[in-house]
Parts: structure tokens; C-alpha cells; sequence
């Protein structure tokens, strides 16, 4: 099943946080959600996507995301066309390094989301329901279906 469309006024929502982003106001956010700037693969222009971060691994630093539109979401096409990417997070801004996370650290970062947001599990269920096209429960065998469903990528600064 194909992913849904954004209809333009859900699209104009979530480009809304580019513009704090654009103000220098991403220090608002922290690390729960980052700026990708990256370049079009077919018209080379840059591009801003803001992303929620599922976790962030303060050790490493390592920032995951999940791709909820699947492998043909247009930033993704991007970064695998032109593999240097901007991530903004918070007030810090670098070239990022990525990589696409194996099934078992995709369903571990899902369930650490999950539960640092035991509060908004439902609505997050919800939305995951509608994304994959099933319905999502939180259980185990249903992250790891959901982690074979949709990609999920790690960024960190590159070295």
C-alpha cells in the first residue's frame, strides 16, 4: 500500500517549523527535532525538512529518525543522491554522516519513543496506524513489522 498524500494545508503545517528554524530559533526544539537541509536530486536546489527525532544518543552523538512516508519520500531520495546533508539541531549546525538502522535498533528506538511518551501513546499509535496502513498496537511484533515497513535513519556529525 502505497504511503498517503499530504493534502496543502497539512503540508503548509509542517513546513511551518523551517521558519523558526530559519529565524535561528531551532534552540527552541533541542534535540527533539532537527532541521535536514539538503539538495534535490533532480533540480540541485536545497531543500529544508524538519524531522522528529525518535532518539538521541547523547554518547555517540546520534540523532534516529523514522521516514514515515517510506522509501520514496523525497528527502530520502535526496540524501542517498547527494550524501552530505545539514542537520540543524538545536543551536548546532553540521555536516551529518548517515546510515539506515538494521531491524532490532529501529524496534529499540521505537519502543525508547514510546515509552518517553507513554502520555501521547495513543495519538502516536494513531498516527502510525494511518502511516503504515495497519493497525499499530505498540506490541513487539508490531515494531518490528513497523521497523521492516518504513526506514529509519541515524544521523551524526561527520568526522
Amino acid at each position: 500500500m502505497p504511503p498517503p498524500r499530504l493534502n496543502s494545508t497539512l503540508r503548509r503545517l509542517f513546513r511551518a517549523p523551517v521558519y523558526l528554524y530559519r529565524f535561528r530559533l531551532g534552540w527552541l526544539f533541542g534535540n527533539r527535532f532537527m532541521l535536514l537541509v539538503h539538495t534535490g536530486r533532480r533540480t540541485g536546489q536545497t531543500r529544508h525538512t524538519v524531522l522528529e527525532v525518535l532518539q538521541y544518543r547523547r554518547e555517540i552523538p546520534e540523532w534516529v529518525v523514522m521516514c514515515a512516508f517510506g522509501r520514496n519520500a523525497d528527502w530520502l531520495r535526496n540524501i542517498e543522491a547527494h550524501p552530505d546533508p545539514v542537520l540543524v539541531v538545536g543551536s548546532r549546525r553540521f555536516t551529518a554522516a548517515w546510515r539506515f538502522l538494521n531491524g532490532e535498533e529501529a524496534a529499540g528506538a521505537i519502543a525508547d519513543y514510546e515509552r518517553r511518551n507513554r502520555f501521547m501513546a495513543p495519538v502516536v499509535r494513531a498516527g502510525l496506524s494511518w502511516l503504515a496502513g495497519w493497525r499499530y498496537d505498540g506490541s513487539d511484533a508490531a515494531r518490528r513489522r513497523m521497523a521492516a515497513q518504513m526506514p529509519y535513519i541515524a544521523f551524526q556529525p561527520k568526522a
